[in-house]
């Protein structure tokens, strides 16, 4: 699934091509989504193009009436092609710009989704959800005081979008290694000093993601077509049974909530040594 780094590599991608520009209309192949495609998308015409932002793991298109709204799912990408362009089988949605250019979304599994809202405030989708990662908000004295009396293993609670948004799978594994804590620890045994720690590692990698272009994934392709370059830096992520990159002792890997958690049980401390 394309996590937060790889959304704000697509953000950064399309949003040169898109801003200023006009949508002269939308096509829409397959409404068949994980939600069916808005209504009001496939009717829109002539719409000058704001701004492109992210919130969370959405694409946010501004335009003068309201927001199309865009999660890339388990399998989907945006990409910047020319009108002439022949679709293939997975290519769902474009949006045609009146220069000739056009955004189309591929996604092969149809988890995505495309939204239309007038308001952002009033966005369901976008409800509830907890600080940016890479904000001021997001701090040690937060992730400490939220962290209280909550029995959760720490990984899972890292990719509670409440608590803070788009520390997905692969980004909480490798944030708890380079803080050297091992992620089936309740959430509540970690101390002031290790939340400051962590803050500084979930930070560090996500913007390094960010700046190789987001995680290599078999599904994700950037928005020019290429894939992210981050996955040849990763260090617990995908190495089950491979020597620790520190210590040399082996990578291990358990399942926590139906997803794999890989870790360095010599690299990282449980509850006991905390």
């Amino acid at each position: 699934m394309p996590e937060l780094p790889e959304v704000e590599t697509s953000r950064r991608g399309i949003e040169p091509h898109l801003v200023g520009n006009v949508l002269h209309y939308a096509v829409v192949r397959n409404s068949k989504l994980r939600w069916p495609v808005s209504e009001k998308i496939k009717t829109l015409l002539d719409e000058p193009i704001l701004s492109v932002k992210r919130r969370a793991k959405y694409l946010l298109i501004e335009l003068n009436k309201g927001w199309i709204i865009i999660h890339l799912g388990m399998s989907g990408s945006v990409r910047i092609l020319l009108e002439e362009q022949p679709e293939e089988k997975h290519d769902h949605v474009d949006l045609i710009f009146r220069d000739g250019k056009v955004l189309r979304y591929t996604d092969p599994r149809r988890f995505g989704a495309w939204l239309w809202c007038e308001d952002l405030a009033t966005s369901s989708v976008l409800a509830h959800l907890g600080p940016e990662p890479l904000s001021d908000e997001f701090n040690a004295d937060y992730l400490y005081q939220q962290s209280r009396n909550k029995k959760t293993a720490v990984k899972q609670w890292l990719m509670d979008n409440k608590v803070v948004v788009g520390v997905g799978n692969i980004y909480a594994n490798e944030a708890l290694f380079a803080s050297g804590i091992m992620p089936d620890r309740k959430s509540s045994s970690l101390t002031q000093e290790e939340s400051v720690v962590l803050v500084t590692a979930i930070k560090r990698v996500l913007t390094r993601s960010i700046e190789q272009g987001g995680t290599t994934l078999k599904d994700f392709l950037q928005s020019d077509g290429k894939p992210g370059y981050f996955a040849q830096e990763l260090f617990v992520y995908g190495r089950k049974d491979k020597p620790c990159l520190i210590c040399g002792k082996t990578i291990e890997s358990i399942k926590q909530g139906q997803r794999s958690t890989f870790f360095c049980r010599h690299c990282q401390h449980g509850e006991d040594d905390a």
